[in-house]
């Protein structure tokens, strides 16, 4: 599963929203979790590969979930980034 977000956040993804995110997709053992932004794809269960895609206000983010709990697993994701304020969902 995949979901496709544009950062929306004027700081766009720091520290502490990145461990949001990575502390929700470690929630999921059954599953891989994976970012991708710039032509990079990294795990979404590392913080320094989070912070390594550099995500600015206005970049594109697509979330990648595989695995047997992908669909709860993109669900939680996706409620991280429109809560914390850091993306809306993009087609």
């Amino acid at each position: 599963m995949e979901k496709n977000f544009r950062i929306t956040d004027e700081d766009g993804i720091h520290a502490r929203p990145a461990t949001a995110l990575v502390n929700t997709a470690n929630k999921f053992k059954g599953s891989e979790a994976y970012a991708e932004a710039n032509g990079k794809k990294v795990t979404l269960k590392s913080i320094l590969g989070v912070l390594s895609l550099g995500l600015e206000k206005g970049d594109d983010l697509k979330l990648i979930v595989e695995g047997d709990q992908a669909e709860e697993a993109i669900q939680a994701l996706t409620e991280v980034m429109i809560n914390e304020g850091l993306g809306e969902v993009h087609a």
